[in-house]
């Protein structure tokens, strides 16, 4: 139902148009050497393995990001203890089922990392967490009462077929219950998933759907078979099964500190960026 769905996380927040040099310059072709069994791969070819598949950008601003969360916890001396990197370390291990210390340096080979560069970037993790909590704690409850209409849910069954006339036929055989949606869906469905599971779509957010379709959809009644419109996908019949009031779960609080945190990363790094652009454009006219 991708067509449907403009799901709603991290990665879909509003676009920036952050355009900047991502050129890499390693002198005498002399940086960082990875080895892998017998097989050593140099900085330059890293870089240009990310180039050619679109990726150096994206790591470029992780980067930046981790230097952004660094100073900001400085600034508010935000800190990470050893007990906690050691209880987070414990939660993976036992997560991986690495009962045996032998079985977590194995891993970690595999992973071709050392035990502190792990343990750095569990800091790094939970360093993150805890400057999003002593940003936006008090702002969570906010930002959800003014956009509790995007918390709203319902529990989806939907068909999907390729042509007009087929939807059509389906929909009135239901309505005039010659067949139940369940029954159609598990016959006609284009995805074997859905076939699978009678057309159940499953719980999605109002802020997740489309709004003109979300409007059709939030005007419905329960089980309530709403007439077939068209998508890149086909032709779609649904039906919803349940409307479920939005609430504050540890869930949703979760999303909604990582919406603000993101929009805050990016906004910091849109002020990084411009300031290191107006420092070079000063210090090449001097």
């Amino acid at each position: 139902m991708d067509t449907i769905r403009d799901r709603v996380s991290s990665q879909s927040l509003p676009a920036r148009n952050l355009t900047y040099d991502t050129n890499i310059d390693f002198k005498d072709n002399v940086g960082l050497m990875i080895e892998m069994g017998e097989v050593r791969l140099e900085s330059i070819e890293i870089a240009t393995f990310l180039k050619k598949n679109i990726q150096l950008k994206q790591i470029c601003q992780k980067i930046l990001f981790q230097k952004i969360i660094d100073r900001a916890a400085r600034e508010r001396n935000i800190t990470i203890t050893d007990e906690e990197i050691q209880a987070e370390s414990d939660r993976q291990r036992r997560e991986r089922k690495l009962e045996k210390a032998a079985d977590t340096i194995a891993w970690l080979a595999d992973e071709m990392i050392s035990p502190q560069e792990w343990e750095a970037g569990i800091r790094d993790r939970l360093l993150a967490k805890k400057l999003s909590q002593a940003l936006f704690s008090k702002e969570v409850e906010k930002f959800f009462a003014e956009n509790k209409l995007y918390f709203e849910q319902i529990l989806l069954y939907q068909i999907v077929v390729p042509y007009e006339k087929l939807a059509w036929e389906i929909f009135y055989q239901i309505e005039e219950e010659e067949m139940s949606f369940y029954q159609a869906a598990h016959l006609y469905d284009i995805d074997e998933k859905r076939r699978q599971n009678c057309g159940f779509e499953g719980k999605i957010n109002r802020g997740g759907i489309k709004p003109d379709i979300a409007t059709v959809i939030f005007s419905a009644r329960p089980r309530e078979i709403i007439n077939p419109f068209q998508t890149e996908q086909g032709y779609h019949i649904l039906m919803v099964e349940e409307f479920i009031a939005p609430q504050l779960t540890p869930e949703v609080s979760q999303d909604i500190f990582n919406k603000l945190f993101d929009e805050w990363l990016f906004s910091e790094l849109n002020y990084l960026l411009h300031n290191a652009t107006e420092k070079t454009y000063t210090n090449h006219a001097k």
